[in-house]
């Protein structure tokens, strides 16, 4: 099975950052490397990392997109998988993703909200694995940075990110498709914070809708501060 290294941006995350390190290290298969970018917090965000014993690098560009593309440049490890820094990958995810990653560009896998009354944590889970389902069906994968892994040599000879302020994942995604095969593995589970539901479902849905449709302005307001 191949070595991983764990990207993980964060921007003022000190709040989530803990308990998405801790959810990295109990993870049954471990990485070789966990990477923190930070993106120019203001808080405390690069001192947790540095006390949890994580590679952190200083992104002074503002955007997850630079942050992501330094990480995946800084990476020594065959595969890189990302997560956010509000989300909570289960102990087996990196293990699936390994066991996956032998014929394939890419993977990715399905997510759910935690920290929501029963039962919708696990709606949600359901609800995004039906539409990963159809994006798949449509031959369009949506790969998620939340939950989301490649061999780093295809990433890099596919460009790495595009700079831009939403979508980057699932651009990187489809030119990494056209690379190689990217599979669904549905044993890597990852838990996400529901923050974005803060304004309201619909909201949160409308933001969704046009970042899917392929609008790349609009769905991290914080990215304006």
């Amino acid at each position: 099975m191949p070595d991983f290294a764990v990207v993980i941006p964060a921007r003022n995350e000190a709040a989530y950052l803990p308990a998405t390190l801790r959810a990295v290290e109990r993870q049954t298969f471990s990485p070789a490397e966990v990477i923190v970018v930070d993106n120019a917090s203001r808080d405390d965000t690069a001192a947790i990392a540095r006390a949890w014993g994580a590679q952190v690098l200083r992104c002074e560009l503002r955007g997850v997109a630079h942050a992501r593309q330094m990480g995946l440049e800084a990476a020594r490890s065959a595969w890189v998988a990302t997560t956010d820094a509000d989300s909570l990958p289960r102990p087996g995810w990196l293990g699936a993703l390994s066991a996956a990653a032998p014929g394939h560009s890419a993977l990715y896998g399905p997510m759910r909200f935690f920290g929501l009354p029963r039962p919708w944590p696990e709606l949600s889970g359901l609800s995004y694995s039906a539409f990963l389902h159809v994006c798949r069906v449509v031959g369009r994968p949506n790969l998620a940075a939340a939950n989301m892994a490649y061999s780093r040599a295809a990433a890099l000879l596919a460009g790495g990110y595009p700079q831009v302020e939403a979508y980057e994942d699932v651009i990187l995604g489809q030119e990494l498709a056209r690379l190689g095969r990217v599979g669904y593995v549905p044993g890597a589970l990852v838990e996400t914070s529901p923050r974005r539901l803060d304004d309201g479902a619909l909201p949160f849905l409308w933001r969704h809708m046009r970042n899917v449709s392929g609008h790349t302005r609009g769905y991290f307001d914080e990215m304006r501060e």
